[in-house]
């Protein structure tokens, strides 16, 4: 399988090469060069496979040859250690929980996919590969997580200061060994800015291998298929219309669900819900795609003023907007519609969602107000615990920490604070 850049001005690579460069030299993202649905037996009988079986069948035909089939399904049952369940709150709303991994949070599973195949990736070169990623809140921790002690692998995480929680940051920079946390004056758009560009920076090419662990990354983004494919298989036995509901940032986990659309999974629409950082929901409404500032919330990891793998959900769907109308709706939330929704799940249903989930709650019951006979699941993105003050202040009640966080609140945090582009491309060239 080769992966061409939706610029279409860079050479097609092996998906060993787009997973080490990260991004195309024309600034494009990465795209699979075919999509093979799977056969309808797959779905009929989606029941009768474990997790591992349907991952494995699922993105096999991405990876190719680059990594043999029994290596594959090794760094499949090594990623998936944990369980993706689909708790139903109401008739017909039910929600994934996809923070049952070692960093609370969804974005482990493709965290934990890339590291073990970059690290496949480098043992067999012996070249030393410097990860750079921007994090607006669990990507870094994920990242940092997944790619802890991966030998040939440095990992320099760039987060906006103030603008992740206290636990978020303590995942990224109490770790140490290969992983370095630099801790930027600005929003999280700033950080994204820096990193892309890193990789047009020639002088740094010279001197370096990077690649990026952004949903960006074909290996950070295609892995989230599984999740939404492990949901149908739990929700199959409803006999309803499935939708999904997903709080979206960088779009890169609505783009997965996509992917698995794509693939055969009978699922007809996908809800992008949104904090007021809007750029997505006034698209929908108006065909035009106009990028601005982010703005900071209560849901942090959707602070994104221009979110990048929308590029390839418009790309999915032939660019054609009423092909994307009739599959996608979009919907912006405030802060305080936020809390409403936190508070409305936990007193009339005694679950406590974080804010993202929330999100994607309000998103769901919006769409369902108008498609009321369908099944919907929302996503739930990371552990309640990790936006303590606010779930805390919302539901006024106190929530225990679980020991994969409790063990390291009291880490000395190890940043290094940059506001600029040269001090970024400084570190990286002395260190």
């Amino acid at each position: 399988m080769n992966f061409y850049s939706l610029n279409k001005q860079a050479p097609s690579v092996s998906f060993k090469d787009a997973v080490v460069q990260g991004i195309a030299p024309d600034r494009g993202l990465y795209f699979p060069e075919s999509i093979t649905p799977l056969p309808a037996s797959f779905f009929e009988n989606i029941e009768d496979l474990t997790n591992h079986e349907i991952a494995f069948l699922s993105i096999r035909q991405f990876v190719g040859d680059e990594i043999p089939e029994a290596k594959l399904k090794e760094i499949i049952a090594d990623v998936l250690d944990f369980d993706f369940p689909v708790v139903e709150l109401e008739e017909n709303v039910a929600t994934l929980e996809l923070f049952h991994g070692p960093t609370l949070a969804f974005k482990d599973v493709g965290a934990r996919f890339m590291a073990r195949c970059l690290g496949e990736f480098s043992a067999k070169e012996n070249n030393e590969v410097t990860v750079l990623v921007a994090t607006s809140g669990d990507t870094g921790g994920a990242v940092a997580n997944g790619f802890l002690g991966v030998k040939g692998v440095k990992v320099v995480i760039l987060y906006p200061s103030g603008k992740v929680s206290d636990i978020q940051e303590k995942q990224l920079t109490t770790l140490g060994k290969n992983i370095s946390a630099l801790e930027v004056s600005g929003t999280f758009d700033d950080c994204q800015r820096m990193v892309k560009t890193a990789f047009l920076d020639e002088e740094l090419l010279k001197n370096m291998q990077l690649t990026s662990a952004n949903s960006i990354n074909v290996a950070r983004w295609l892995p989230q298929l599984f999740y939404f494919l492990f949901a149908y298989k739990q929700a199959k036995s409803k006999g309803k219309e499935i939708v999904f509901s997903i709080p979206s940032g960088n779009f890169g986990n609505i783009c997965a669900g996509v992917m698995a659309q794509q693939l055969g999974m009978p699922c007809k629409h996908f809800i992008a819900a949104t904090n007021v950082n809007d750029i997505v929901p006034n698209f929908m409404k108006t065909g035009k795609y106009e990028p601005k500032p982010s703005i900071a919330t209560i849901s942090n990891a959707m602070d994104v003023g221009d979110p990048s793998n929308f590029i390839r959900i418009r790309h999915l769907y032939n660019d054609d907007f009423e092909t994307i109308s009739k599959n996608i709706s979009s919907y912006s939330f405030t802060d305080e519609e936020t809390k409403e929704a936190m508070l409305e799940i936990y007193n009339d249903c005694s679950y406590v969602a974080d804010p993202h989930g929330a999100v994607g709650y309000l998103g769901l019951k919006k769409y369902q107000q108008s498609h009321p006979n369908t099944y919907g699941i929302f996503l739930e993105t990371a552990h309640p615990v990790k936006f303590l003050d606010i779930v805390e202040d919302t539901i006024r009640e106190n929530i225990d920490l679980p020991k994969k966080i409790a063990k390291i609140m009291d880490k000395k945090k190890k940043a290094i604070a940059i506001s600029t582009y040269d001090e970024l491309k400084n570190y990286l060239l002395t260190k």
